[in-house]
């Protein structure tokens, strides 16, 4: 900023007519002319979020996980939940005849008929999940399935009437620099609603094999998990699912699963329990000095093998697509359906190749 502001006189003399000679042989130039200034116009920003809030908040719930106190599984509370007077009334507050707090979290409705989407780190391990709407009403919830490896889970309370619900926006529309709303229920005070913008997008932060966040600067903090960040539309374009923090609080480093992501594991979850992935049987790593991924590795037995990928082949392309790293090469596997072909171009003794391989089913083992 400092040399920036040293630089302007210097532009600003570039401006001005040829100073004439002292022997006055020079002629005196006109002076420039400008056109009239035009004061720059920048989009106008919302003046306030209450009407999107008004619209989808009564859609996103908190969530508290308890085990029962005699459970053989009992653990001890998370550390989030111990130490501040803030946090210890939280805890107590949360009781409920006797079970034990594990710890609380946010989610929303994607369904009239109860369904929830949250985080599976939210809800594993549960006796017992209670889901609270903004409206006091609580209800205990089924958990219909959890995907590890993206830490995406689905619920599913049971309501006489159709419950409020919101739907998804298309994540791969959002750019940096767009305004968000994220909403949750922080260290279990109630429904709260935050605002801010995408920082960044395709965040890897190390959790897992699929990491590829938007990174938000609104406040998230611990409470926040599963719920959802919204644009303008009151659209879910991500799951609010991690921060960033050497305190433990928001320090504006919050992730968020893109919807594009999250949508086909929900649905899936939703409608069938679980996730099948799809397996290629080797291990790839990032290289250097070439696009693409080497193949580190293959599984004798695996559906590399059988179609012919060796090991020092270089990936370039999956399914005709050009592919420069080794993550998304492996998100492009898991993608695909097992027991279903893929065309993989390598290249081999710097040659191309091109083979067909009949994709697995990923071993459970593995996620």
């Amino acid at each position: 900023m400092k040399t920036l502001l040293r630089s302007l006189p210097v532009l600003a003399a570039t401006c001005l007519p040829a100073t004439p000679s002292i022997a006055g042989t020079a002629q005196a130039q006109p002076l420039p002319t400008f056109a009239p200034a035009v004061p720059l116009v920048a989009p106008p920003g919302p003046t306030s979020f209450a009407p999107l809030v008004r619209k989808v908040v009564p859609a996103v719930v908190n969530i508290a996980v308890t085990r029962d106190s005699d459970s053989d599984k009992r653990k001890k509370l998370p550390s989030a939940v111990k130490g501040t007077p803030l946090e210890r009334r939280f805890r107590e507050r949360m009781r409920r005849h006797g079970d034990e707090v594990l710890g609380a979290g946010s989610g929303f409705i994607l369904d009239p008929s109860g369904v929830i989407v949250t985080n599976g780190h939210v809800v594993e391990d549960a006796d017992k999940i209670t889901v609270a709407l903004v409206d006091g009403k609580e209800y205990t919830a089924q958990l219909l399935g959890i995907d590890t490896l993206t830490d995406i889970a689905v619920i599913k309370i049971q309501s006489n009437t159709p419950l409020p619900y919101v739907q998804w926006g298309d994540s791969r529309l959002v750019q940096v620099g767009d305004w968000i709303v994220a909403a949750g229920n922080p260290f279990g005070l109630g429904s709260s609603v935050t605002a801010g913008i995408v920082s960044a997008r395709g965040r890897d932060i190390g959790t897992g094999p699929f990491d590829d966040f938007l990174q938000l600067d609104a406040p998230i903090n611990p409470g926040n998990s599963g719920g959802p960040t919204f644009n303008l539309a009151g659209q879910v374009i991500a799951l609010n699912t991690a921060i960033v923090s050497p305190t433990g609080g928001s320090v504006g480093l919050g992730f968020s699963i893109p919807s594009e992501i999250v949508i086909p594991i929900v649905n899936s979850l939703w409608h069938d329990g679980h996730l099948d992935r799809g397996w290629l049987g080797a291990t790839l790593e990032d290289i250097i000095t070439h696009n693409g991924a080497l193949v580190a590795e293959v599984d004798r037995n695996g559906p590399a093998a059988h179609g012919g990928l060796k090991k020092g082949d270089i990936i370039t392309a999956m399914a005709g697509e050009h592919m420069d790293t080794a993550r998304s090469m492996i998100r492009a596997i898991a993608a695909a359906r097992p027991n279903s072909d893929l065309q993989v171009t390598v290249q081999r003794k710097n040659q191309p190749v091109v083979l067909t391989v009949h994709i697995g089913r990923r071993p459970r083992s593995e996620d």
